[in-house]
């Protein structure tokens, strides 16, 4: 028997010896449980609305009441004129444009119809389908509403436009986020594991006696996983065209120009990780778990960030793969092109030189 305790006490010692592994073991279950009790919400709300409102009398002004006071949507924009939807939409600031017809109440009263046109961005087809269903209901809930009270006939047509994936295809949505993830897990995966392997092997010392300086050392070692990466680019973008059929419709080199700029991210974060662990199954723990439950989560992939707690919208700010989705949306499915995808290369610039600078002085003082 005392022997037996010791052997789990030896046990014991070998797990509290790695911290790392021991604090990602007991810190990743409350993490996972926090972001699948707040982050899962496939339910849209307060999706943002702009609203094209001509007429401008007492019964679009209560319907445009009725949409903001519901926990459905939020009115951000009173647009001046038709022309400012299409940039409403280019910017990804609304889901949703209402627009009334010219005349609204006058149409109602005296030929009993009147045109309400709903346009969303269907971009993400679950969400547009959402926000126009939502938006329908208390369109027909006013009219409801408004016959019984007043005993005047009248019809409210709402006519539904659905812009940039008309058919409501879901590779529309998916492909984008499956691209950053992807990418992620061959850059941040594979460079944090292959210099850990070194580090575990103890072959890394006998590289550092060689000529060649540590830097140079690193980034030979990334070189390769920087062309796997481009493979997988190039593999992705065939299938999305000519078998899922979602086409490039804005500029090509833009779009390689945004991923290679996020590949160059992802390499950088991997070899933060590697420059913090010292074995493979911590850089596997971190890079594989820690690091891809927040893609998926948190970034766009699979759940509207706007439902999320303002908590959370806050984190997904740091999430790389956010920013180069919605990025690829832009070029790939609106067909904008650089001015629009300014900020996302700006963030995901600013994150790569950050990256880089973390990562130098950590090998720096690591490897010296």
């Amino acid at each position: 028997m005392k022997q037996f305790l010791s052997f789990v006490r030896k046990e014991f010692h070998h797990i509290f010896r790695d911290r790392t592994t021991m604090a990602i073991l007991l810190i990743l279950p409350v993490l996972m449980l926090l972001l699948f009790g707040y982050a899962i919400n496939t339910e849209v709300k307060n999706s943002k609305i702009a609203v094209y409102d001509p007429s401008n009398d007492s019964y679009t002004r209560a319907i445009i009441e009725k949409m903001d006071a519901s926990e459905y949507f939020s009115v951000v924009k009173m647009l001046k004129n038709e022309q400012e939807m299409s940039e409403q939409f280019k910017n990804g600031e609304v889901k949703m444009v209402i627009a009334f017809s010219e005349n609204f109440h006058e149409n109602l009263l005296h030929t009993g119809d009147a045109q309400i046109a709903l346009i969303a961005d269907a971009t993400d087809p679950n969400s547009a389908k959402s926000v126009v269903n939502y938006a329908t209901a208390i369109i027909a809930g006013y009219q409801m509403e408004s016959q019984h009270l007043q005993q005047i006939p009248f019809q409210i047509n709402t006519q539904i436009k659905l812009l940039y994936n008309p058919q409501m295809k879901g590779a529309y949505n998916f492909v984008p986020g499956v691209m950053g993830m992807i990418l992620m897990l061959i850059c941040a995966m594979m460079t944090s594991i292959s210099i850990a392997r070194e580090k575990e092997m103890g072959t890394m010392e006998v590289l550092l006696v060689s000529p060649v300086k540590p830097a140079m050392l690193i980034i030979a070692k990334t070189i390769p996983y920087f062309f796997l990466s481009l493979i997988n680019l190039t593999t992705i973008l065939l299938i999305s065209v000519f078998v899922l059929g979602v086409p490039v419709v804005g500029s090509l080199f833009w779009l390689l120009v945004l991923s290679l700029v996020y590949i160059f991210v992802n390499l950088s974060l991997g070899l933060v990780i590697s420059s913090v662990v010292n074995n493979q199954q911590t850089a596997l723990l971190i890079s594989g778990m820690v690091l891809m439950l927040p893609v998926i989560m948190l970034s766009g992939l699979m759940f509207p960030i706007e439902n999320m707690p303002v908590f959370f919208q806050w984190i997904s700010q740091l999430i790389p793969a956010k920013w180069y989705i919605i990025g690829v949306k832009k070029i790939m499915i609106k067909g904008l092109g650089f001015s629009a995808i300014i900020p996302q290369l700006t963030v995901l610039s600013g994150m790569a030189v950050l990256l880089v600078a973390i990562s130098i002085k950590k090998f720096k003082y690591r490897l010296e």
